[in-house]
């Protein structure tokens, strides 16, 4: 029954969904008609919406960009590939291949988001080149179904708005949250670790027990995993051939990198976000490279794989801004909905319906800040009348906001532009991943 479910989740998906600039495309229009007959704002007002909020995510589609690039460059670094050929050993049958890459990406998103996409992808790749018999679709399904516990994890940008004191705190939360609220009582708080270590646990088991029989395997297309041979050799090198091929302008530049990196950390503390983990990625990978043209070499055919990225993230930022885009009564879309799902919440319900309504409100705003911008104001005086703790709205909130990742194509990206796969080879799997932890995060919100 489950085998039958799983493929019947796979071959809907393959059939109807497009891909992933359409299905933004089409995302626009919905919201475009919504906005127009749910907040009654004329048509040129939701146009008006649209371009106003299309270039707001130019700075965080750099960061992603990057997030790919680095990652990607930094793989192809010899010492890298051969870490990543030795962890890959150790899984022996497919099966065994699933439930790694699942628990790698689990752990390494719950450490850090941005980390977590990167090494997922890689690892599942590398796990593809050893084990020919693997689902190459389940296999990177399953290192990004790792992806649904990171704002539940250290990285979660929701908690940590909340552990920073400042007026902004207070501000955001319509003043019902004026003091910080420590991260034992988010993050680290027990009902938190429990659905954590629940999935962390049970998924790579429900990852492993979709894979395919024999005869239904789809393996990964030889060509997806050749590594281009970066190392030309040049005739007659000139003075620049010989600057470019010297490993003394890597390690400068590289030093100065890490000098900046001990830095941080020192002042900082473990505080990793995406800057960093970037500026890190890239960094290593110049030194690891040995030199700039090798580095280079590595960029170029890296770069390859952001078209997604470049192309679809301008129109979710304009979707962004239909969603949150004000009438003249003060109502927007993402209003609409948070009111809706607080009106039908009491006390023991209001958590389960704080995350429902942050994942529908995700699919629209897949973006955790701006998420928390539309709905702290709404969700947090609501909290505080129905008598239930700011702490655990924030963390409901939180995991909405990761749970449909699962199957919005706007976070996919950098790992299907890493593993060359399109957004419907992936989201079938993702679909029934979706399910299961909707029941264990509503049932820990709930109960815990």
């Amino acid at each position: 029954m489950f085998k039958k479910f799983t493929n019947a989740c796979v071959a809907i998906v393959q059939k109807y969904l497009p891909d992933p600039f359409l299905f933004a495309a089409i995302l626009t229009f919905i919201v475009f008609i919504l906005g127009v007959f749910v907040t009654n704002q004329s048509p040129l007002e939701m146009v008006v919406h649209w371009g106003d909020g299309f270039w707001g995510l130019l700075a965080f589609s750099m960061q992603m960009a990057l997030v790919l690039v680095t990652g990607h460059t930094l793989a192809n670094a010899p010492i890298i590939k051969k870490g990543l050929r030795k962890l890959a050993s150790i899984p022996k049958t497919p099966t065994q291949a699933i439930f790694a890459v699942t628990f790698v990406g689990l752990v390494a998103c719950w450490i850090n988001w941005g980390f977590g996409l990167v090494i997922g992808a890689l690892y599942a790749r590398e796990l593809a080149r050893q084990i020919k018999t693997v689902d190459y679709r389940l296999l990177i399904a399953s290192a990004y179904s790792g992806f649904v516990v990171w704002h539940a994890g250290i990285s979660g940008s929701i908690p940590l708005k909340l552990a920073t004191a400042g007026p902004g705190l207070s501000e955001a939360t319509a003043g019902v949250v004026v003091d910080p609220i420590s991260t034992s009582e988010t993050i680290f708080a027990p009902y938190n670790l429990i659905i954590v270590a629940i999935i962390l646990v049970t998924m790579p088991l429900l990852n492993r027990a979709m894979h395919p029989k024999a005869e239904d395997v789809i393996a990964v297309d030889p060509e997806l995993l050749v590594d281009e041979d970066l190392g030309v050799k040049v005739e007659n090198p000139t003075f620049a051939d010989k600057m470019e091929n010297s490993p003394i302008l890597s390690i400068l530049i590289g030093a100065m990198g890490f000098t900046f990196i001990i830095n941080y950390f020192i002042n900082n503390g473990f505080d990793l976000n995406l800057d960093i983990v970037n500026f890190i990625f890239l960094f290593t990978g110049i030194i690891l490279h040995g030199t700039p043209r090798k580095f280079l070499d590595a960029i170029i055919v890296a770069v390859r794989g952001t078209a997604g990225i470049v192309l679809q993230f301008p129109f979710y930022a304009g979707i962004m801004g239909m969603m949150t885009g004000l009438s003249a009564s003060g109502s927007s879309l993402a209003v609409v909905i948070s009111n809706g799902f607080v009106n039908i919440s009491n006390e023991t319900t209001f958590p389960f319906f704080s995350f429902l309504s942050a994942g529908v409100v995700n699919f629209f705003v897949p973006s955790g800040g701006g998420q928390w911008a539309v709905q702290a104001p709404i969700m947090m005086p609501a909290s505080a009348e129905l008598g239930v703790s700011a702490a655990k709205t924030g963390m409901s909130i939180a995991w909405g906001d990761a749970w449909t990742n699962l199957i919005q194509p706007f976070w996919a990206l950098p790992a299907l532009g890493i593993a060359g796969l399109g957004a419907r080879d992936i989201m079938g799997y993702c679909i029934v991943d979706l399910i299961y932890t909707g029941i264990i995060i509503s049932l820990g919100l709930m109960l815990l």
